[in-house]
């Protein structure tokens, strides 16, 4: 089962999130094999960290649910909320297969969230610069929660990343800069 897992940044924690670099490191260490897609969300500024970004291949809900609540920067107080949802890889592959590699354009999460009926289940055309693709789900996999991407925009507007989702069809859709993530070399 494949989950979706958004830390948003709690204001003014960074100093906590830097001092928790380590702890943190050694803890997502142990989901590398799970991982499809991680990395940082930023401010408009571009340097300032918003969230964390994991979409991971786990057994169930309540394996999901500890990756997600036992986190270190979680335990810590680094997070204000977080965004747990079942997802299902549409495009099939890693953000480390995506043929756009990692440079080239701006990258966006795009988090469209859901009202009424499900939009946005098959891949758009422009399919060559998702990195990642997918619907939002319930627990249980039945009920359509909404639809979030990776997105490579070479136009560095966010509107560009936003018009990959069908605006009338949810409630909010949620832009942020976004990165690649892993261990820093």
């Amino acid at each position: 089962m494949e989950f979706l897992c958004y830390h948003r940044d709690r204001p003014a924690s960074l100093p906590l999130r830097r001092e928790l670099g380590e702890e943190h490191w050694r803890y997502m260490d142990q989901y590398a094999k799970e991982m499809i897609a991680r990395g940082p969300t930023f401010a408009d500024d571009g340097d300032t960290p918003t969230g964390s970004l994991h979409i991971l291949d786990l057994p169930d809900p309540a394996a999901a649910r500890a990756f997600a609540f036992d986190e270190p920067n979680y335990q810590a107080g680094v997070y204000r909320d977080v965004l747990l949802r079942r997802w299902r890889n549409v495009l099939g592959r890693t953000m480390w297969d995506f043929p756009g590699g990692r440079s080239g354009g701006k990258r966006y999460l795009v988090l469209g969230l859901g009202a009424g009926q499900a939009a946005d289940l098959t891949v758009p055309p422009d399919r060559d610069e998702l990195i990642a693709y997918g619907p939002l789900l319930s627990d249980d996999g039945a009920a359509w929660l909404g639809t979030a991407a990776l997105v490579r925009a070479l136009d560095p507007a966010a509107a560009a990343a936003r018009a990959i989702l069908t605006a009338e069809r949810y409630a909010d859709i949620e832009v942020h800069n976004w990165q690649f993530g892993g261990r820093p070399s």
